[in-house]
């Protein structure tokens, strides 16, 4: 039989709910006094305490408090008469399980008692998730096509060759390069990566080669490209079937001849770097289309990986659960993670289109809402909750950086994630208008359906001018400053 333990003042309302639970065929105890109730939880062994909020001497947020304290997994259920959001928000940050509104609706409390009892009993026998020394290794997965992954790195590694990534987007290839590098004579030296695709043309030249001083208007000083912070090491251009034919010209000189110059510069420099490159792109349709040369896909596909979907390796879902659970658990401060055994099933039975990268915010989102407590399948299905029109190309990164401002919401106070979120668009949108439109602040405005001096007043709010250098970024998680987050650490303190 279960135990509960009832902490409340009111014998009236005590005595129902002992009523209650024991027809159920519960094992009750019940306290009238919290003070003499809080130290029968912390030296008792009870499956769920129940408490009421306002109570002579110490409250119910006080006690769901020092519970979490002694013991962080042991479901506390709030009773309270004030519908306030402040109550809410206060007790399930302490730690409750849930809150339950007076009067009480003997139905309603019933399935959250079960729900609550479920948790314990799943803490007590926790799914066994795999290795937990997957979480230590960088990629993870023992299924027979990441064996062949792992053959081919470590055929390729030691090798000055060339290296193309393929694979959809989200699948890990970055996680590849890395290894490549990791296994390479190379290791101690630098790592760089470039998302060809994150950087606006006009700037991809400038950020992989450098530039001089006066290159252009705001080019104020020398800037050292990406190449040359490589120099001796290894580096990663992403998402390399968006490059521009222009920039697709200089990199094969770069690949020939070994050296660089910086844009407005005369010197010739060499360099010593290996170059890996990835794509989610069939990079032949774009050959055939005249979009990619066939020049430059020869000489970077001296040799190639591919990286399968997670739907082709559904049996690593597991390690990457257990891997993820452990990561984010720690960041959120969360001890002993687990997940129910159909919940896991559930992960293992989905799609996944958006590949490790979408598993990863699946978990992460369940996480959050199950608040330390075991993931259940509902929780899953919340957390998934995929829109039913397909999104269009591109929208993969928005959502992903909409996902991680809510998820700061959610573990933070003041957090202005529409503002940000706002920002980054608009200045997105206002600049790419601009550039398209080279300079002409009619045409842009006209485009976008605004009024010239709202163009002109955006512009300027964000410094977006074709002739500058910094004039757009792209929405990605390092392009907007976002705001710090916060924790509580004891009553009345918070920590940034």
């Amino acid at each position: 039989m279960a135990r509960i333990l009832i902490i409340e003042d009111d014998n009236s309302v005590a005595s129902a709910l002992q009523d209650l639970l024991r027809a159920e065929g519960f094992e009750v105890e019940m306290s009238t006094d919290s003070a003499a109730g809080l130290a029968t939880a912390q030296n008792g062994n009870h499956d769920v305490v129940i408490t009421d909020l306002q109570m002579p001497g110490i409250g119910g947020l006080e006690i769901i408090e020092q519970l979490q304290a002694a013991k962080p997994h042991l479901p506390v259920l709030l009773i309270t008469a004030f519908h306030t959001t402040e109550v809410a928000i206060r007790a399930i940050k302490l730690g409750a399980f849930d809150y339950i509104l007076k009067p009480i609706d003997p139905t309603e409390f019933l399935v959250i008692l079960k729900r609550a009892l479920e948790s314990t009993r799943l803490l007590a026998k926790p799914l066994a998730m795999g290795d937990a020394t997957a979480a230590r290794e960088a990629i993870i997965g023992k299924s027979r096509v990441m064996q062949e992954v792992y053959k081919e790195i470590g055929r390729v590694a030691a090798m000055p060759v060339t290296v193309l990534i393929q694979g959809e987007t989200g699948s890990g290839k970055e996680l590849v390069a890395r290894a490549i590098h990791q296994h390479s004579n190379r290791a101690a030296g630098p790592f760089v990566t470039v998302n060809c695709a994150a950087i606006p043309e006009n700037l991809l030249e400038s950020e992989l080669f450098g530039h001089e001083a006066g290159a252009f208007t705001g080019a104020k000083a020398r800037h050292i490209g990406r190449f040359e912070q490589a120099n001796g090491g290894t580096i990663f251009l992403d998402e390399i079937g968006d490059m521009s034919p222009t920039t697709q010209v200089k990199l094969l000189r770069v690949l020939q001849e070994k050296t660089i110059q910086r844009v407005g510069g005369k010197e010739t420099i060499p360099i010593d770097v290996r170059i890996l490159s990835a794509t989610h792109r069939n990079l032949e349709e774009a050959i055939e289309s005249k979009e990619f040369r066939l020049d430059l896909f020869h000489r970077l596909n001296v040799a190639v990986i591919y990286l399968p979907p997670l739907s082709q390796r559904r049996e690593d879902i597991p390690d990457l659960v257990n891997y993820f659970l452990t990561r984010y658990s720690a960041e959120f401060n969360l001890e002993r993670p687990s997940i129910a055994a159909d919940a896991a099933a559930f992960l293992q039975q989905q799609t996944w289109p958006g590949n490790v990268r979408e598993l990863e915010n699946i978990v992460r989102k369940a996480l959050i809402a199950s608040r330390g407590y075991p993931i259940n399948v509902d929780h899953i299905r919340s957390a998934i909750s995929r829109p039913t029109q397909p999104r269009p190309a591109g929208d993969q990164k928005l959502a992903d950086y909409v996902t991680d401002l809510l998820t700061q919401a959610q573990l933070a106070e003041d957090c202005n994630a529409s503002e940000v979120l706002t920002e980054a668009v608009e200045r997105e949108l206002y600049g790419q208008a601009i550039r398209l439109a080279n300079g002409d602040q009619t045409k842009a405005a006209r485009w976008l359906g605004v009024s010239r001096p709202t163009m002109r007043e955006k512009l300027t709010r964000y410094n977006l001018f074709p002739t500058r250098t910094g004039d757009t970024s792209l929405i990605t998680k390092a392009s907007v400053a976002k705001p710090p987050l916060r924790r509580e650490t004891t009553a009345g303190e918070v920590e940034a």
